[in-house]
């Protein structure tokens, strides 16, 4: 039982580790000998460890393919990034290959056998190009570790592959499903991963190119595999695939569009324990060795290599990484009387065979080209360049004097380069500029163009100055366009309205006939200003800002609101005003509203054919007003359609859609405004009788993944009860058995809460006509009882005593398994701050029962087993929220029923060293004691913190300082907020002085900004050893410059979506319906502690 993590000695160390390797450790050595015979027998020693390795295999070549050509694979896409700072190359897992890294690092590092199997040339091994010839012999495995060994000494990629390798080995993707056809997952290894979607989606990803896939055929992919939709197998447990996603954020990247995901290069394929997930090797490199950090390579350096990444790391880190802890690992020795010739010193091409310099030399300058190709994709965008003088201002907008193509030109350019830097290259473009130039941000609006703010500060980048992709920019002087000074800003922008007003005759009267016509007017300019613009001496002003059909949406505007703007009256593109004069009487005006509303009213409802019955026409229009039954418009529809006179008393009307979903039969006594149906409204004639006033006509669906139009469709009585509603239900869906109970769809489409009182009538339950419910499998336990997943909350702290010493992997979690929250979305630490959760099983119980009772029964589920607690007493408890530990639950003794858990509460328990008894006002913190010289931190440390005194940031202090017996004002410390990745220090406001003479009120850690709770983390700072106020670690700049290109991302989509809608919007025939004005909304939340 070996840790895939190895500590291999280097020249001149000592032959066993400075610490003491755990009992149950089987660490091996093997001395290589060196010069003369000895040297002789370490090669054979090298060589014979493989076993057969380099026998010939006929049989495996002609089924594999074995790296076609010479050329190196590299991504299409987006090729693989450099080496970094330490000049080392890693080796991608392809899933469950870290052992095999680690035994390739290690053989790679060995000078002796590495050299010694280039020494073997196309006499011993053959050649690859001749692979496929029948009667050619050609070594495939050690050729490929050849090349692998020269890709790690010479290619220019942060980590090399396994693929071919393992190909020539005779591993395929396929052996799985060979060795269990019933299972349809065949990468993974067992069954019981399969429960796992976090292995599955890393399964896929890995399978295609670049591991970048559209979500949607990650879904696709997923059915494709399993058999089984996400929504049918995950979406209960694990919520939606893009919220799944979006929460392993440290496995999986999305778009900013959340349209694709991409498989994080780190990334590991097997859901490992804990004492098996730092896939690391620790080397040490001399001189000769390698050249490490780009080549300086005056002193020894400790190297740690994880897989893909590799970090220089201090040997007490090792020490502390790996003393007293359980973890097995391999040493392997090498004499340190081996010496290294002086042309090898710095050396990494020596020895190596020249076909692979050739290779890996070609490789090297194939990347660096694809690598600025990819570079310049990137970075590269598009502007619109509008030049000012092909433009000319008119009706309140820019409008090209010319064609397209000579107004606007395209410019490719680099966003990291400066605002001046384009302004000099439009100067080079524009030759027949002269004078100044003025560059400003322009957008496209119905009215026309309209030019926003003015770009300054040359010496910004134009990543910096947050200029969009494919953004408008205009071209100008800053003054005037073609004589006319224009107006600049959001606050005078033109709005295309629709002006209505009455028709005048040949002898100056006015006429029954109402012209329509549009008209630009400055969205600051003032309501009145109509009558100027249009030459119309006065009159009523009526506007109309909504898109709602059949109903009288014109408002006279008052006199006296004539001074306000048309943006203070809510008027957009689109929106239509009627000017009509005031000089008319009350029956003209009674005729001018009517005539208005038949202009705008639709007095039919559209009818179709969904009988199955043929018909001389699909469809038809039926007039009809607010106050038409539905029985005389459902007749008329027969008759129209020419169908049987049989279908009056065996057919109904239902509501169609936008999504063509038909929807609740309409009563037939209803009138349409009691049906709340619209004029315009389409309705689809189908079999079978409408419920009556007594009867509820609803949707259901088995399980909670419900795809459009596969709902069933029942009638029921409203007095019926949830059990025989149940019990109809699963005989009409052909189901059998009696767990399963009913939940009722809410407004998200997802399954709400359950409906428990089983005894209780649909109509008791405010359940509607129209609603959906969803059988899902599953018992409801009795009222009173609670059904609670039981997790198990590991935290690593300085000396972890409680730690299972069984394979996780061997338990079958029946709800997903582990859960695995990385220390860059939690905590502040790197690896050792890791949290994991433990799927233990799922217990019924009483409300009424004990904390301690909860425990207690806890305890008794088989997977708690391999965990040795003493009693009860030695388990904290927490609530689950967004897969994290939420809120503690102290007091043992307390009843369940008192801490309000909901039926969907999850707990998870947490092991401690002593017994616990916390008080109402004991806070539980973590903290971390700064690391003095380095931007990391200790191991956390749980720390009470008794805040009967107040939650003041004064006692706060004290309590850390007295904790690590430090003088308070020697210290310093701030609160975690990962979500941010920022760290906020805490001072004790009470000492500031203010010149208020009202009485400063008392700093609560509780409120803003802090808002401390149980579980928080906090940093400690010791002035004594270092006095700068940076409390931030290399993680949170890491996490912040994410956040940073996920925000900027988003911003250049939003403004995409924006320039699409406004031109989505200029064709439109109607504006959309104004939003109503904001109110404040106060909610008091009572404390629960």
């Amino acid at each position: 039982m070996f840790r895939r993590s190895l500590a291999l000695g280097a020249v001149g160390d000592p032959p066993s580790p400075p610490w003491r390797p755990p009992l149950w450790a089987r660490p091996f050595a093997s001395r290589l000998g060196c010069g003369g015979g000895q040297g002789f027998r370490q090669v054979v020693f090298s060589f014979t460890m493989f076993g057969d390795l380099f026998e010939e295999d006929d049989s495996s070549v002609s089924h594999n393919q074995y790296g076609k050509g010479k050329k190196l694979k590299t991504k299409a896409v987006e090729p693989p990034p450099p080496r970094e700072f330490t000049n080392l190359s890693g080796i991608r897992n392809q899933g469950g290959t870290c052992y095999l890294n680690s035994l390739l690092q290690t053989l790679h590092f060995t000078p002796e056998f590495r050299e010694a199997l280039f020494s073997l040339g196309p006499e011993e091994l053959g050649s690859l190009e001749d692979k496929d010839k029948p009667d050619a012999k050609v070594r495939i495995i050690p050729l490929e570790l050849q090349r692998l060994f020269a890709q790690l000494l010479l290619l220019d990629q942060e980590a090399a592959s396994t693929a071919d390798l393992t190909d020539s080995f005779g591993w395929t993707s396929n052996e799985e499903e060979k060795s269990k056809p019933d299972v349809n997952l065949k990468d993974l290894q067992n069954e019981e991963e399969i429960d796992d979607p976090l292995m599955i989606l890393k399964t896929i990803l890995l399978q295609e190119e670049s591991n970048l896939i559209p979500v949607d055929q990650l879904g696709q992919k997923l059915l494709k595999k399993i058999g089984i939709s996400w929504n049918k197998k995950y979406r209960k447990q694990y919520g939606p695939l893009r919220k799944f996603l979006q929460l392993h954020s440290q496995t999986f990247l999305l778009s900013s569009d959340e349209s694709t995901v991409r498989l994080l290069k780190n990334s590991s394929l097997q859901a490992e324990p804990d004492f098996q997930r730092n896939d690391q090797q620790i080397f040490k490199t001399l001189p000769s060795e390698s050249p490490g950090f780009n080549g300086r390579t005056s002193c020894p350096h400790w190297f740690d290599i994880n897989d893909s990444k590799v970090q220089p790391i201090k040997e007490k880190d090792i020490q502390q990484q790996f003393q007293g802890k359980e973890s097995a690992y391999m040493l392997f020795y090498r004499k340190s009387q081996l010496q290294r010739p002086p042309e090898a010193r710095g050396n990494p091409r020596y020895r190596v065979p020249h076909h692979l310099l050739s290779e890996m030399d070609a490789t090297n300058i194939e990347l660096q080209t694809k690598r600025a190709e990819c570079d310049s994709t990137e970075n590269n965008f598009e502007l619109h360049l509008h030049l000012g003088p092909h433009y000319h201002f008119f009706n309140g907008a820019l409008h090209p004097v010319g064609s397209q193509t000579e107004s606007v030109w395209d410019l490719t350019f680099d966003k990291r380069k400066t605002l001046g830097d384009l302004r000099q290259s439009i100067f080079q473009l524009l030759e027949f500029w002269e004078g100044d130039m003025v560059l400003s941000v322009a957008k496209l609006l119905p009215a026309g163009l309209h030019v926003y703010q003015t770009l300054d500060g040359d010496s910004l980048t134009l990543s910096e100055i947050e200029l969009a992709d494919g953004e408008d920019i205009f071209v100008w002087n800053g003054v005037e366009v073609g004589g006319i000074q224009i107006p600049t800003g959001s606050d005078c922008e033109p709005l295309l309205l629709n002006v209505l007003h009455l028709a005048t005759s040949s002898e100056g009267e006015k006429c029954q006939q109402l012209i329509e016509f549009p008209h630009v007017f400055p969205s600051n300019a003032e309501v009145g200003t109509v009558f100027t613009s249009l030459a119309i001496p006065g009159g009523v002003v009526l506007i109309n800002n909504t898109e709602s059909i059949g109903e009288k949406n014109w408002t006279t505007i008052p006199k006296v609101d004539l001074k306000k703007t048309f943006r203070e009256q809510g008027l957009r593109n689109g929106s239509s005003i009627l000017i009509r004069d005031s000089n008319h009487d009350n029956s003209l005006l009674t005729k001018q509203e009517k005539w208005i509303t038949s202009m705008n009213e639709i007095d039919w409802l559209q009818v179709k054919n969904l009988c199955e019955l043929e018909s001389e026409e699909e469809q038809v229009r039926i007039s009809a007003t607010v106050n038409t039954v539905v029985f005389d418009i459902r007749i008329k529809a027969i008759q129209e359609l020419k169908l049987m006179k049989e279908l009056a008393e065996n057919s109904c009307l239902r509501p169609i859609d936008r999504n063509g979903k038909l929807l609740c039969p309409v009563p037939d006594n209803y009138t349409l405004k009691e049906a709340g149906l619209k004029m315009g409204s389409s309705l689809g004639l189908c079999p079978g009788r409408a419920p009556t006033s007594s009867q509820l006509f609803l949707f259901f669906a088995v399980g909670s993944d419900v795809q459009p139009g596969t709902e069933m469709e029942i009638i029921v009585e409203e007095t019926l009860s949830v059990r025989d509603c149940l019990k109809i239900m699963l005989e009409k869906s052909g189901l059998l058995g009696d767990a399963w109970h009913l939940r009722k769809m809410d407004w998200c489409y997802e399954a709400g809460e359950p409906l428990c009182d089983e005894d209780a009538t649909l109509k008791e339950l405010t359940i509607c006509s129209g609603d959906t419910l969803l059988l899902i499998e599953g018992k409801l336990p009795p009222l009173g009882f609670l059904t609670v997943p039981i997790w198990w909350y590991q935290p690593q702290h300085p000396s972890g005593h409680w730690k299972s010493h069984q394979d996780r992997r061997n338990c079958t979690p029946s709800q997903g398994g582990i859960w695995r929250a990385i220390s860059a979305q939690g905590a502040p630490g790197d690896a050792h701050a890791e949290v994991s959760l433990h799927y233990l099983g799922d217990i019924d119980i009483s409300e009424d029962a004990t904390l301690m009772e909860l425990k207690s029964q806890a305890m008794t589920l088989p997977s708690f087993s391999e965990f040795v607690i003493p009693s009860p007493a030695f388990l904290r408890a927490w609530t689950v929220e967004s897969k994290r530990p939420s809120r503690l639950l102290r007091a043992d003794q307390q009843q369940l029923k008192e801490y309000k858990l909901g039926r969907r509460t999850e707990i998870c328990l947490e092991p401690l060293q002593k017994e616990e008894n916390l008080g109402p006002q004991d806070v539980l913190l973590r903290t971390q004691m700064r690391l003095p010289g380095e931007r990391a931190y200790a191991l956390p440390m749980d720390m009470v913190w008794d805040a009967v005194r107040g939650w003041t940031a004064g006692s706060l202090r004290q309590r850390v300082a007295d904790f690590y017996s430090l003088p308070v004002e020697k210290i310093e410390i701030a609160k975690y907020f990962p979500e941010k990745f920022e760290w906020l220090p805490i001072s004790s406001w009470n000492q500031q002085i203010t010149k208020r003479k009202k009485k400063k009120k008392q700093d609560n850690l509780q409120g803003a900004p802090y808002h401390l709770k149980d579980g928080d983390t906090i940093g400690v700072k010791n002035l004594l050893a270092e006095d700068d106020d940076d409390f931030s670690t290399v993680t949170d700049d890491i996490g912040k410059e994410k956040q940073k290109q996920l925000a900027l991302g988003k911003r250049k989509s939003q403004e995409a979506l924006r320039v699409q809608s406004s031109h989505v919007f200029s064709g439109a025939e109607t504006p959309a319906r104004p939003r109503g004005p904001e109110a404040s909304l106060s909610i008091h939340v009572g404390s629960f502690r």
